[in-house]
């Protein structure tokens, strides 16, 4: 088995279903440290009636937790849609190496607010479009299904 930058983000797009599942809008995110996943989140905003419950703090704070670790400088997150300037500060505080993620997302994604500036530790890197149009799709369908 291949673990590459398409094997975490199909398990990031596992997590998504999940949220999609319970009802949440679809955005999975694992961390992974030394090619395994330490940690898995999805949505959960509307579960626990917290709109600071996004996939990305779900997902760290199970990294932190499980490392007994303030910072994560080893550690990849992936994620199915592009965080959130609110996800961009945890990340940056975390220090994470680096962040993958799938789609965009023009209304609320972390672009909407910095533009080009960038909002992630400055040793961390990015790779974006992993599997984008599965992540993107997701989304679609979940918000098409909530207009009917």
């Amino acid at each position: 088995m291949i673990f590459d930058d398409e094997y975490f983000m199909r398990e990031a797009l596992r997590q998504a279903r999940e949220a999609f599942d319970a009802g949440e809008v679809p955005v999975g995110a694992v961390v992974v440290w030394d090619k395994k996943i330490i940690a898995r989140g999805h949505n959960m905003v509307e579960t626990l009636s917290d709109s600071t419950a996004h996939a990305e703090m779900i997902a760290l704070t199970a990294a932190f937790n499980g490392l007994g670790s303030k910072y994560l400088p080893e550690g990849v997150l992936y994620v199915t849609v592009e965080p959130c300037l609110m996800c961009c500060g945890a990340m940056y505080w975390s220090k994470i190496s680096r962040i993958v993620y799938g789609a965009e997302d023009v209304k609320n994604g972390y672009h909407k607010t910095t533009g080009e500036n960038w909002p992630f530790h400055p040793k961390a890197e990015l790779t974006k479009g992993i599997l984008a149009d599965e992540c993107a799709q997701l989304m679609k369908d979940f918000f098409a299904q909530r207009r009917k």
